[in-house]
């Protein structure tokens, strides 16, 4: 049986006073207390943490030690995989379980962006691409995400009403979300109208078409199938998978997403499930354009079909198949290394039936993960189910 998660940490997601230590140690220890331990019974630490200058304070893996003593000596490892570095987190400490290395491992998200000024962001986040072809690119990953966007116009068509259902949509759930970065319903028609407030950024993408630069932490704790037998509740991984694909967009189709679709059919597989069993996804939506593109690679839609998802209802809250109910990134925000572990954690609070009020899946039973790195890179899907 895949390892579980007994416990979590989650920290409000947003312009955040506190320090990066201050944010991993204050997800930390909610994470090890709502896992009913003490910090000597965690056997190892995992951190996401994509840094790529945002954060004077690199190396930063023993920083969850701050959080107890107890902690001390206990092996601790960074990883990064561009926006899936929490993913990679995840997927690491569940090797460290599966491997008998460990019983328990702490996973951590963190990242620090807000005290960056605008140009730095744009240029610290472009580190996610590959410079060779496309460190040029004007604005960044949002030059990208709009470039892309501009190519699914041209073959499939205008999209524009599309990504302002998604974006309203998802700004809809954040603003039930205590722990998104923005708590306010914008409503389709701001998202859909160019404004003063709401201006082009890149291609056909406007402001709302873009998720936020954010400061924030998530954590969860993994437990051996004996050792969750004993915790109040478990949620186990029932499958995950990665895939990597080519770096450069000239050596793919990128209007394909094919590592995503890759990442989960084998998921779906391994799990021995289909989509239509899940009951909710959470999904990288960094540009309300790749989570058009992410229905069509998951299955739900046909290529070029994806509008149909969300202009016939079916990832809205209480549709065929929700798709971040929690804001997703667009609203919750974007920290980048801690946003594949608050997809994890809050997946997990909606199998438990403990997500917030007003974005709670009744009766949910699976849920699926997708966590991309730079522009469907790094793939990462998982397949969660409630054991207790």
């Amino acid at each position: 049986m895949s390892p579980s998660i007994i416990g979590w940490g989650h920290s409000v997601f947003g312009k955040r006073l506190e320090t990066l230590e201050q944010l991993i140690v204050g997800v930390v220890r909610e994470a090890i207390a709502h896992a009913g331990l003490a910090a000597e019974d965690i056997d190892e630490i995992v951190l996401g943490h994509f840094n790529a200058g945002f954060s004077r304070q690199d190396f930063t893996a023993a920083l969850a030690l701050q959080a107890d003593p107890a902690l001390r000596f206990r092996p601790a490892t960074r990883v990064e995989n561009a926006c899936a570095s929490g993913a990679a987190a995840v997927f690491a400490g569940l090797r460290a379980i599966e491997a008998g290395h460990a019983r328990t491992v702490l996973v951590i998200g963190a990242e620090k962006m807000t005290d960056t000024r605008g140009a730095q962001v744009g240029e610290n986040l472009q580190r996610a691409a590959y410079l060779e072809e496309e460190g040029d690119i004007a604005g960044g990953f949002a030059g990208i995400f709009g470039r892309i966007a501009g190519g699914y116009v041209e073959r499939y068509g205008e999209l524009s009403d599309a990504l302002a259902m998604i974006a309203a949509k998802n700004h809809r759930n954040g603003a039930s979300n205590p722990f998104a970065q923005m708590q306010k319903d914008l409503g389709y028609a701001f998202c859909r109208e160019e404004s003063e407030r709401n201006p082009i950024v890149a291609g056909p993408l406007k402001r709302t078409d873009c998720s936020l630069v954010s400061d924030g932490a998530a954590a969860l704790v993994l437990a051996s199938d004996a050792f969750a037998a004993e915790a109040q509740r478990a949620v186990r991984v029932r499958a995950r998978v990665h895939v990597q694909d080519f770096f450069p967009m000239s050596r793919r189709d990128i209007l394909a997403f094919e590592g995503c679709t890759r990442a989960w059919g084998a998921a779906l597989s391994a799990a021995g499930v289909a989509l239509n069993d899940l009951s909710l996804v959470e999904t990288h939506d960094c540009f309300t354009i790749a989570e058009l593109i992410e229905y069509e690679a998951m299955g739900l839609t046909a290529p070029g079909d994806g509008a149909r998802a969300i202009r016939e209802g079916w990832t809205q809250i209480g549709g065929r198949l929700p798709v971040n109910a929690s804001g997703g990134l667009k609203a919750k925000g974007h920290p980048i290394g801690a946003t594949g572990v608050s997809m994890h954690v809050l997946s997990a609070m909606q199998l438990c039936g403990v997500a917030p009020a007003g974005i709670q899946i009744p009766n949910a039973t699976l849920a699926g993960v997708f966590n991309m790195g730079g522009a469907a890179v790094a793939n990462y899907a998982s397949i969660l189910e409630r054991v207790r």
